[in-house]
């Protein structure tokens, strides 16, 4: 294996090299206590049940003489990671090193785990570079472990270039390396990139598994690239790789987003065909294609027949039924679902407020709007600009012009940053009223306001 001399990873460990990982340390205390307050009983990880029966092993341990040696304290700690308590394994290392404890590759790994968990991939990179001081050779989960932990920062290029740099130095990363990387190319939307990438894996022996395929078929069919999507799924059953549910639900919301519901269908059958169980996800492109083409009654059957399943609605099942009614002006039937959802225990979100109150407002029942809208303000959740600009719409159309313009003062007052739709709505109903001049005031005021809110602090006027 090649020493790691290299410019890149050189420069990722000179950059942080002047970070003491553990004064992470202290900025973590008060969330480490948390930690140990809240913990309860729970799966047990190598006998023990919650993270306080760990301290006091900790305790125990680093008080021996002799001590323990780093392999017991990586059993221990590999416990603590699985019970998700990083901080506290951070806390852990700092101790060790006060009392002579000396790390391995593996220890190492563990705290570069911890870090790249807590969002701090920088530490991460000040441990790579300790384990280079001290002469610990990286292995494959160093840098498997950094570069998951950048794609969850969305630090796609670093983590790209990373893999790189672990290729180049012979390093063999596994399977689940590829398509962590694969997944971070979809979320960027850099569809090329994410199939270039899937050839690569072939062109050095790796078979991608029906999760590559999968990801890469969802980014496509969010790209509206469907015939690129089918054609990947052709390959895959050729192949003999099996589609599972998620690869059959991307590819069905795709087809029911571009007007394809004949193949959509299609594939709903070829799925109960081959004994596929439908997941909640599935379910809720069912409904929510059936609300919209209004078929209200199926869509009922429809979640039937998931409850039968085992599967209970969601509030994205909720919000499909009761847009499905708004799109039919059946308001009672809408408030009906509201009502039935928290009475279920699903919490509704803003999206369900906000279904029901463009619905008042499209037959203009302007006051019921706005008492959902007051009670909203008071009990959560929290509107939005999608609130703020239905409801100032619906006051222009009504000619409630001064309403609709002191609505428009208690969106800004609420910290909801005016959108380009705001501007359109609020010239719109200024000038269809007569008040051309005002709205140009009005406009350019917003627009000012917007801008200044877009410049980034420190930024000179």
């Amino acid at each position: 294996m090649g020493k790691l001399n290299s410019s890149l990873i050189l420069r990722y460990v000179v950059v942080n090299a002047g970070r003491n990982p553990f004064s992470f340390y202290s900025s973590f205390s008060s969330s480490v206590k948390k930690s140990i307050s809240g913990s309860g009983k729970g799966k047990k990880y190598n006998g023990l049940e919650t993270v306080d029966d760990a301290l006091i092993v900790f305790n125990k341990m680093i008080g021996m003489h002799p001590m323990p040696s780093i392999v017991e304290f990586n059993k221990l700690l590999g416990a603590i990671v699985r019970m998700k308590h990083y901080a506290i394994v951070v806390s852990m290392y700092k101790r060790m090193e006060l009392v002579g404890v000396s790390h391995n590759d593996y220890s190492l790994n563990i705290l570069i785990n911890c870090f790249c968990h807590l969002g701090q991939v920088g530490f991460g990179y000040s441990v790579l570079g300790k384990m280079l001081k001290l002469g610990v050779e990286p292995d494959v989960v160093t840098f498997s472990t950094l570069i998951n932990g950048l794609c969850k920062q969305s630090k796609i290029s670093q983590a790209v270039s990373l893999f790189d740099e672990m290729v180049g130095k012979g390093y063999q990363p596994h399977l689940i390396v590829y398509n962590t990387l694969l997944n971070g190319l979809c979320k960027m939307g850099s569809t090329d990139k994410a199939v270039r990438f899937l050839r690569m894996m072939e062109g050095r022996g790796f078979a991608p598994d029906i999760v590559a395929y999968s990801t890469v078929i969802d980014c496509l069919c969010k790209h509206c690239l469907i015939k690129e999507a089918v054609d990947l799924f052709s390959e895959l059953k050729v192949k003999g790789i099996k589609p599972d549910t998620v690869t059959y639900s991307c590819l069905i919301h795709g087809m029911y987003g571009s007007g394809r519901q004949q193949e959509a269908t299609r594939l709903l059958n070829e799925m109960v065909d081959n004994n596929i169980s439908l997941d909640i996800f599935t379910y809720n492109i069912l409904v929510d294609v059936q609300c919209k083409e209004g078929l209200i009654s199926k869509a009922v059957d429809t979640v039937v027949t998931m409850r039968k399943q085992g599967i209970e609605p969601d509030v994205v099942s909720y919000n499909a039924l009761m847009n499905g009614h708004c799109l039919q002006n059946k308001l009672d039937n809408s408030r009906g679902v509201l009502q039935l959802m928290i009475e279920n225990g699903c919490a509704p979100d803003i999206v369900s407020y906000n279904t029901m109150i463009n619905g008042y407002c499209k037959v203009k029942r302007l006051d019921e709007a706005m008492e959902l809208f007051h009670e909203i303000s008071r009990k959560g959740p929290i509107p939005n600009k999608v609130t703020y600009n239905t409801l100032m719409q619906s006051m222009f159309r009504l000619g409630r012009v001064s309403t609709a313009c002191e609505f428009l003062r208690k969106m800004l007052a609420s910290g909801q940053v005016p959108d380009i739709v705001t501007c359109s709505i609020l010239l719109d109903g200024l000038y269809k009223t007569g008040k051309l001049e005002e709205a140009l005031n009005k406009g350019g005021r917003l627009i000012e306001r917007n801008n200044d809110r877009a410049k980034p602090e420190g930024n000179p006027q």
